[in-house]
């Protein structure tokens, strides 16, 4: 395992800039904010809330996909990046296929997305499109020689969201549980975005547990003869349960790919949600939330007060997991089906982000 060390004078310039005009936004922070950030200096030290990257193989994407570091400078002076303003401040959120058996707790699933879309990008709307079944799409489809699990076409999808696309989006996501490919020759991909259009694609369907196994519920017969334009093989198709786990992935790849809407490049400086990942084993590795330096561009782009921020991840993973309006009540009650948001697995980020939050209430 090798670790990615940098200089404190690299991790500095890279935080505030040596340029006077941009080292000026630095500047606005309040002294609580700037320490927190500052942190960020010294990525392992005991005690840090931040942590060195971790090289563990060559398959990871630091190693196979070498990048330029963008630092602060270079995110903000980038004459392509688009920043939301007030014609253009909505995420949308464009559901594709099915996400579990049509009822309560598939929709809770959506909304919990949604609302932790929320809280990351403190300060825009993140709204829900209607549904949509992949007839509806257009797409092509395959069945993966390999893995013998249905798969459906990205630049399809993508154009189906180009008309999909609210005149008020800041950018559209599409998410979906089906596996993607982006042309015959790929195996798969996780997703693929258009950024000059602000528009993405991106499947959870990996994120099963069990999706590398041959027992995985999600393969069809070999036999399985398909014929473009007929979707009723996605009609009852496997979807993966709603677990913590599921969930908290989700929520990570998610604001990852959203976050590169803004501009926000691979981060190689310390542990980061906007790490880039070669698999789910390196995706794990990543923490759920950003480095000083992403976060002082997505500050930078939203405007958001970080204390805030913080407030409104952790509402989202303290708040009442069973809290359902009047109607799902009534409607849970007479099912006798019990809904809560499986945060088990944010455990580790929910004690971080009140670290976090003691941090910057320090005098």
């Amino acid at each position: 395992m090798n670790v990615v060390q940098h200089s404190e004078e690299k991790l500095r310039s890279a935080l505030v800039s040596k340029l006077p005009a941009v080292a000026k936004l630095y500047s606005d922070y309040t002294e609580g904010e700037r320490r927190l950030l500052e942190e960020g200096l010294h990525p392992g030290k005991r005690g840090s809330l931040f942590q060195p990257i971790t090289l563990h193989s060559d398959s990871d994407w630091i190693v196979a996909h070498p990048e330029e570091p963008q630092d602060f400078e270079a995110f903000y002076r980038d004459p392509y990046r688009k920043t939301p303003d007030t014609g253009h401040s909505t995420i949308y959120i464009q559901t594709i296929g099915s996400f579990g058996d049509v009822g309560l707790q598939t929709d809770r699933y959506v909304e919990w997305l949604r609302d932790y879309c929320q809280a990351f990008f403190c300060g825009l709307s993140v709204e829900l499109l209607p549904a949509v079944s992949v007839s509806e799409t257009g797409c092509s489809f395959r069945v993966n020689s390999s893995s013998h699990n249905l798969q459906i076409l990205t630049g399809d999808l993508l154009r189906f969201l180009r008309k999909r696309k609210p005149k008020d989006a800041f950018c559209i996501v599409g998410i979906t549980m089906i596996d993607l490919y982006p042309k015959d020759s790929w195996n798969f991909v996780f997703g693929q975005a258009s950024l000059s259009d602000g528009m993405g694609v991106f499947s959870f369907a990996r994120y099963d547990d069990n999706f590398y196994s041959r027992n995985y519920a999600g393969r069809v017969k070999k036999k399985l003869q398909l014929r473009q334009g007929d979707y009723s093989v996605f009609q009852g198709y496997y979807t993966p349960p709603i677990t913590s786990t599921l969930l908290l992935r989700s929520c990570k790849t998610i604001t990852h790919e959203t976050g590169h809407m803004f501009g926000i490049k691979h981060c190689q400086w310390m542990n980061c949600v906007m790490q880039g990942s070669n698999h789910l084993e390196e995706s794990d590795r990543r923490p759920l939330d950003l480095c000083p330096i992403c976060l002082h561009k997505l500050q930078v782009a939203v405007g958001f007060k970080i204390a805030d921020r913080y407030k409104a991840l952790l509402r989202w993973m303290e708040d009442d997991e069973s809290q359902l309006s009047e109607a799902e009540g009534a409607a849970a009650h007479r099912s006798a089906v019990h809904f809560h948001k499986p945060t088990e697995a944010f455990s580790e980020s929910l004690l971080w982000l009140r670290s976090c939050l003691d941090r910057l209430e320090i005098s």
